[in-house]
């Protein structure tokens, strides 16, 4: 689809930052009004940057779902903190997305330290605002603000929508004068196949979050157009021990049936096709340490 450059548009980009589990992902998806970014009860779901688009009037809005920022540990983990840190400093604009229930928490507290040395306007979003009685709310949003200079604070509820109208007009009028930077119709510029991994990767989450630990990883290795319209996919599940292979294959290969079968449903929306699903499931030890597996997530992989 071509493009036209309608006149007086603006465009520019909102990179959503916090803390794992602060609802950065639902809001993305919420704001956008479609599935681009994968929710799960698991902190650090979100690895690469996902960008959402969302337009308002003559606004294109690219939002960037940044990893969720949290103490390194391990290699994987580095390499996802600064990657957000990365996507926040690319950004015409940072929203800080805290999650009322927490507070001001450990993890909170680092980011809001180190919030000043970036040199864009910053806007606070408190979510989850449902769940806390007002006054705590005030109080809160009054302490974050003394902390940092917000250009403004908004107050959302992400799974219900609420507030969310208002922040899009406001975020929107702060984008600079710019052509459009994608098509009017397009929601996310993640590719098909990366996002059809994620949610393969989220339905696995779903179904296994107790017993699985976050280091699997899934990859789309073969998206096929069939004449038919349909499109065959292969996917690849990589976990680190034949333990957790077992885990994720269940009883004669009903665990993996069934995530596959919700996988299929949600990917042939997206694609907007019928889809032929196979996924494999493979041990590949300490995948979090491969550089190339990295690569595909669309991370650096961390020296050292």
């Amino acid at each position: 689809m071509e493009q036209s450059e309608p006149t007086n548009t603006k465009a520019g980009f909102v990179a959503l930052i916090g803390a794992p589990n602060a609802g950065k992902s639902t809001l993305l998806n919420a704001l956008v009004g479609s599935k681009v970014s994968i929710v799960s009860r698991k902190v650090q779901t979100t690895r690469a940057l996902v960008r959402g688009i969302a337009m308002e009037g003559d606004t294109q809005i690219i939002f960037v779902d940044t990893p969720g920022i949290f103490k390194p540990k391990r290699r994987l983990d580095r390499a996802m903190v600064t990657s957000a840190w990365g996507g926040a400093g690319d950004a015409d604009v940072i929203a800080l997305l805290l999650d009322v229930r927490k507070g001001v928490d450990e993890e909170a507290e680092a980011i809001l330290d180190k919030l000043p040395e970036l040199k864009q306007p910053k806007v606070l979003i408190l979510n989850k605002i449902d769940l806390i009685e007002r006054s705590k709310l005030l109080e809160l949003a009054s302490k974050l603000n003394e902390k940092v200079s917000f250009a403004y604070t908004f107050m959302v509820s992400a799974l219900k929508g609420d507030g969310t109208k208002t922040m899009l007009s406001q975020l929107a009028a702060m984008m600079p004068a710019s052509p459009w930077l994608y098509p009017e119709d397009q929601v996310s510029d993640a590719p098909l196949r990366m996002l059809a991994a994620e949610i393969t990767r989220e339905k696995i989450y779903e179904r296994l979050h107790e017993e699985l630990p976050y280091q699997s990883t899934v990859e789309t290795d073969q998206w096929q157009q069939r004449p038919d319209g349909s499109v065959r996919i292969e996917q690849t599940v990589f976990v680190e021990r034949d333990s957790q292979r077992k885990i994720v294959l269940g009883k004669g290969g009903q665990t993996i049936k069934a995530i596959g079968q919700a996988a299929r449903k949600e990917i042939s929306e997206i694609a907007e096709a019928p889809v032929h699903l196979f996924i494999f499931v493979k041990v590949r030890e300490n995948w979090s340490d491969d550089p190339e597996r990295y690569r595909e997530m669309g991370l650096e992989f961390p020296k050292g």
